[in-house]
């Protein structure tokens, strides 16, 4: 886990949550670098949204919006692209 300058936080190492990992067989945990954007199927949709986006100027906030929610609503609409975002990855859901 990290804050928003990219700093790790041990939070996820905590004894409390150690504890409750080792107690739960069904549970497993992947410690991660604290920045990892390969391993990030958001910023492979993100991605999705600046490329859609690139080199439009927007006249107003409103209209920057429209167009962000526009985009989103896409990805949202198409179970494929969002697929892709976590095939990207290489990381699996089980």
């Amino acid at each position: 886990m990290t804050n928003h300058r990219g700093i790790n936080l041990n939070t996820h190492l905590t004894a409390g949550l150690k504890r409750y990992e080792a107690e739960h067989d069904w549970l497993t945990t992947v410690r991660l670098p604290p920045y990892t954007p390969d391993l990030n199927p958001v910023e492979a949709a993100w991605s999705l949204v600046r490329r859609a986006m690139a080199n439009t100027a927007f006249d107003t906030p409103d209209d920057l919006d429209r167009t962000l929610r526009r985009e989103l609503r896409t990805i949202q609409l198409q179970p494929r692209l969002i697929d892709s975002c976590l095939t990207a990855t290489g990381l699996t859901i089980n």
